[in-house]
C-alpha cells in the first residue's frame, strides 16, 4: 500500500511536469514579465525608474508602484531567483514531455516495415489506383526507377501474381522535434550561465584616462583585471548638418604594465579582451575640463606640423615669423542672427572651432576663428594654414562593459535550433506501399502511403512519380 502511495505521488508529480498546461503557463509568466523587464531600465537608479512609472501610474502613485516592483525583482528581473525558476521549471518540462514521448517515437523509427496487401494499402490515408497495358515486369521496373529517382530505398516482395514493393524515408526526422526541445534548453542554460557568471555595466572613459573596474550603478563596481584607456574620442557628422553620421574612439587593453591590445570601436564594432565586451554606446564633454588644442600647421609650400598648446600658448608658423597665442574656444559655434554675435548654441562638441590671435612680424595682429568641420577657415593671408585638428582631453566616451560566459551556448543552439526546425516543418517521415497485381497483358498497380506531416505534398510527389511511370510505360509501348 505504501509503495502503491509513494508511485502515484511519484506518478503524479510526473504528469504535472509533463503538462502542456504547465508550459503554456510558465510560456505567459516569462512573457508577460520579460515585457515588464523590458519597460522598466534593469539595474537603473530609482529615480530614473520612478520618473518612467510616473508617466504610467502617475507622480503620486509612482512611488508606491516602484517599491512593489523592486520587492518582486523587476529592477533586476533577469538575475531574480524566480526569473531562473520559471527557466528551470520550463525546461524540466521539456526534458519530462521528451522523455515521457520519445519511447514510442523511437518505437515507430525502429519498428521494420512490412509488405501490405491491396486491401490493407487501400484503407491508408494517400491512396492511389491505376491500370495498365503493359507487363507485370515492366511496370514493377518503371515503378523501381520512379522511387529510386525520388530517393527512396525500395524493397520487395514476390507472391504469384503479385509483387509488393515498400520503402520509407525521412524516418529519423521525427527526432528533430526532441533536438528543438534539446536546443531550447541549451538556450536557457546558456541564459542562465550569463546571469550568474556574466554582468553588464557601463564606463565613462575620458580621453587619456585609463580604468581598471567598470560600474553596474554609481555605487557599484566591478572589477575587470585589467586597464582599459581610452586614447581619443572622435564624432563625425553628416555634411551640412548637426546629425551625428558615427562615432568612434580608440582603446587601449593594459595589462601588467604593458599595452597588449589595441582597437578603434565604433557602433556594432566592439573591442572584446577575455570574454569582456566594450561596445560603443554615447559620449558626452567633459564638466569644466581643460584639454589641449590641437593644430596642424602648415606654411605656403611647406610641410605640415602637428603641435599641442593650452589657452596661452604661443607657436610659429615655421619660416614665416607668424606667431599664434590661443584666445578661445566654442564647442558649437554659430552667429546670432539677431545680434550678429558669435555664440555657443551647444554643450556639445557639435560644431567644435578655436580662436587663434595671429601676430604678423609687421602690422597689427588680429583673431580669427578656425572651425574643425571646415578647414578652409584655417587658411590665413600668405597661402598660409593651420587647421584645427581637435581640442582634446575634453571628451569621454561612454562605453557599455559587458561579460557573458553563456553566449557561445546560445549561439550553438540557436544555429542546432534552426536546422532542426527546418527538419521539423520542411522533411516528413514517408511509407509507401505498391501492390503490383496481373499478368503480360494488364496490369493492376495500388499505391498507399503515410506521412507524418505535410500530407498534400506527399500525395503530390506520388502523382509525380506515378506520372513519370505512366510515360515511360507508354514510351517504352510505342
Amino acid at each position: 500500500m505504501e509503495n502503491k502511495e509513494k508511485k502515484d505521488i511519484f506518478e503524479s508529480i510526473w504528469d504535472f511536469l509533463a503538462s502542456v498546461k504547465l508550459a503554456i503557463f510558465v510560456l505567459i509568466t516569462l512573457a508577460l514579465s520579460s515585457i515588464i523587464g523590458t519597460i522598466v531600465e534593469q539595474k537603473a537608479e530609482p529615480a530614473q525608474n520612478i520618473a518612467l512609472l510616473a508617466k504610467f501610474f502617475g507622480d503620486s502613485a509612482a512611488p508606491s508602484v516602484y517599491n512593489v516592483f523592486a520587492k518582486l525583482g523587476f529592477m533586476d528581473m533577469y538575475g531574480s531567483w524566480w526569473f531562473t525558476s520559471f527557466l528551470v521549471i520550463f525546461s524540466l518540462n521539456l526534458i519530462v514531455c521528451s522523455i515521457d514521448r520519445f519511447p514510442k517515437t523511437w518505437r515507430l523509427i525502429k519498428t521494420p516495415q512490412k509488405p501490405l496487401s491491396d486491401t490493407a494499402i487501400r484503407s491508408l490515408p494517400v491512396k492511389k489506383e491505376l491500370t495498365f497495358k503493359a507487363g507485370i515486369s515492366t511496370v514493377k521496373d518503371e515503378l523501381l526507377n520512379g522511387l529510386k529517382a525520388s530517393r527512396y530505398h525500395v524493397l520487395e516482395a514476390s507472391e504469384e501474381n503479385s509483387i509488393r514493393l515498400y520503402t520509407q524515408k525521412g524516418k529519423y526526422a521525427r527526432l528533430a522535434v526532441y533536438v528543438v526541445h534539446l536546443s531550447i534548453i541549451l538556450i536557457f542554460i546558456g541564459a542562465i550561465i550569463g546571469i550568474r557568471f556574466g554582468f553588464k555595466g557601463y564606463l565613462n572613459l575620458p580621453e587619456g584616462s585609463s580604468s581598471n573596474v567598470l560600474y553596474e550603478s554609481p555605487t557599484k563596481s566591478i572589477p575587470l583585471g585589467f586597464y582599459v584607456k581610452c586614447n581619443w574620442y572622435e564624432t563625425e557628422y553628416y555634411e551640412g548638418g548637426d546629425t551625428p553620421k558615427e562615432f568612434h574612439s580608440e582603446l587601449v587593453v593594459i595589462e601588467d604594465g604593458k599595452e597588449v591590445l589595441s582597437k578603434v570601436i565604433q557602433v556594432n564594432d566592439p573591442l572584446t579582451y577575455k570574454g569582456i565586451t566594450f561596445f560603443q554606446s554615447n559620449y558626452g564633454m567633459i564638466p569644466n575640463a581643460v584639454g589641449q588644442v590641437v593644430l596642424d600647421v602648415t606654411p605656403a609650400g611647406g610641410q605640415e606640423k602637428r603641435i599641442w598648446l593650452k589657452f596661452g600658448d604661443i607657436f610659429e608658423i615655421p619660416g614665416t615669423g607668424i606667431r599664434g597665442r590661443v584666445h578661445d574656444f566654442s564647442p558649437a559655434l554659430t552667429r546670432d542672427r539677431a545680434t550678429g554675435r558669435l555664440t555657443s548654441y551647444s554643450d556639445n562638441m557639435v560644431n567644435p572651432a578655436v580662436a587663434i590671435e595671429f601676430i604678423p612680424p609687421q602690422g597689427d595682429s588680429f583673431v580669427g576663428w578656425i572651425l574643425k568641420r571646415y578647414p578652409e577657415t584655417g587658411v590665413i593671408p600668405g597661402g598660409h594654414s593651420v587647421k584645427f585638428a581637435d581640442y582634446w582631453g575634453v571628451e569621454y566616451t561612454g562605453l557599455q562593459v559587458s561579460k557573458d560566459p553563456g553566449v557561445w551556448l546560445i549561439y550553438l543552439a540557436s544555429i542546432i535550433m534552426g536546422i532542426s526546425l527546418y527538419i521539423c516543418f520542411f522533411i516528413s517521415s514517408k511509407k509507401i506501399w505498391v501492390d503490383i497485381t496481373g499478368d503480360k497483358k494488364s496490369v493492376s498497380v495500388v499505391v498507399g502511403g503515410t506521412t507524418n506531416r505535410n500530407r498534400l505534398n506527399f500525395e503530390n510527389e506520388i502523382d509525380r512519380i506515378l506520372a513519370h511511370v505512366s510515360r515511360a510505360i507508354e514510351g517504352r509501348s510505342n
